[in-house]
């Protein structure tokens, strides 16, 4: 099959592709998956040439991705991804950036890179990614698009290599609303209608960690929003301070995802990028004692999460505190921006529940993303107001959407 990439979103070491059902809803589309997805007869790469190496074609194709070529989608390719989707910033040290067409001077996010990228540049309709502590929200993001992090659990993960299970979750990008409620009726296996949630809170804690102008360009959408669900209030979601979410998930990710690859990782020595060998080495030491604290404390988080999301209230905050960061920084002012990301994406992340960004606001021409957190098996309804929103903000913000300049 024949197949453009400009921008460097496909991977070239498989032609993996499946022609989409004859009918169903799906029919004339095209897709691509992240290259974690399993297709029968293809190896999955996941993003190291190692893994590529030492492991056999899939004996199957992945859950998502087959319901989608039944439902009469094509799936044109797979995409590149940060190694063992263990990054944010979609730089991959073996095969290269994706090119974010919306600011070329700029990473496109990670890990699920090609997909965000490719569907950003119009290659496909739509793309599967994953998402375990931010992967489809942060792309999403930094490309201006609509992505959505499924309930945990929600979105079958057969067919898809792990990173941390207990966070591993299988999400999906599109330029506009409607195309997300598509595929989120075959993926989700049921009616997505235009919809309200019944509050909304803006989350203060989560718009001071933004940098100024991103909080600022955000908060008259976030107000518009609220207004549209009419019962609403702004307050801070955690009583102590993010950060320390932040640090639980750091720890217990980290730890499940060195769990995960150890003895992988011991037989075969592969090669990694420093930012990568960093995370395993540091999950691999990690203290006992500090993720007992962790474990301990999960529950706890979860419930004061639960708490906020009760009786169908959403949660609304900035996906990333900033635009998508220059291509190439030097990892001592990617760090800090990494940490700050984090703070946001691992509210939805430990307490397991849909989150959803919408791409309805740019910072000085660049896009940065706006997301609303539901509770535990909410998905349907927050893409149906995503519906909701994508049309009264068209309508009503106008020059709004632009953001500071």
């Amino acid at each position: 099959m024949a197949r453009s990439d400009p921008i460097g979103a496909f991977c070239d070491y498989t032609d993996a592709t499946l022609e989409g059902a004859s009918a169903g809803p799906l029919v004339g589309l095209t897709f691509a998956a992240k290259d974690l997805l399993d297709v029968v007869g293809h190896v999955t790469g996941g993003g190291n040439p190692d893994w590529l190496a030492t492991h056999a074609p899939a004996e199957e194709t992945a859950w998502t991705v087959q319901a989608l070529v039944d439902a009469g989608a094509t799936m044109v390719g797979k995409t590149y991804c940060d190694e063992i989707s263990r990054g944010v910033f979609g730089e991959n040290r073996h095969y290269g950036t994706p090119i974010n067409v919306r600011a070329p001077d700029r990473v496109p996010g990670g890990s699920s890179s090609g997909s965000a990228a490719a569907v950003a540049g119009e290659l496909v309709d739509f793309a599967l990614g994953t998402d375990t502590g931010g992967s489809v929200r942060i792309p999403a993001s930094f490309c201006g698009l609509y992505g959505i992090r499924p309930t945990h659990g929600g979105v079958s993960m057969n067919g898809v290599l792990p990173q941390a299970p207990s966070y591993d979750t299988v999400g999906w990008f599109a330029r506009d609303a409607e195309m997300l409620a598509r595929v989120g009726e075959v993926l989700l296996q049921g009616e997505i209608a235009p919809t309200r949630p019944k509050r909304m809170v803006i989350a203060e804690d989560a718009f001071a960690v933004a940098d100024p102008d991103v909080a600022a360009a955000l908060r008259p959408i976030a107000q518009g929003l609220a207004e549209l669900v009419g019962e609403h209030d702004s307050r801070p979601i955690c009583p102590t301070d993010l950060a320390d979410w932040r640090g639980h998930q750091v720890v217990l990710q980290r730890r499940e995802a060195w769990r995960t690859f150890a003895d992988w990782i011991d037989r075969v020595n592969p090669r990694f990028g420093f930012d990568v060998a960093e995370l395993f080495a540091s999950g691999a030491r990690t203290d006992q004692d500090e993720h007992r604290r962790a474990e301990r404390e999960k529950p706890e988080i979860i419930a004061i999460i639960d708490n906020v999301l009760a009786d169908g209230t959403v949660i609304c905050l900035p996906t990333t505190p900033c635009v998508a960061p220059l291509r190439e920084q030097p990892r001592s002012i990617a760090r800090p921006v990494l940490m700050n990301i984090l703070s946001l994406t691992c509210i939805a992340g430990l307490a397991g529940v849909p989150q959803i960004s919408l791409p309805l606001v740019e910072v000085g021409g660049v896009p940065v993303g706006l997301s609303l957190i539901g509770a535990r098996g909410a998905d349907e309804m927050l893409i149906g107001f995503a519906r909701v929103a994508a049309d009264a903000v068209g309508s009503t913000t106008g020059d709004v959407r632009k953001g500071a300049s």
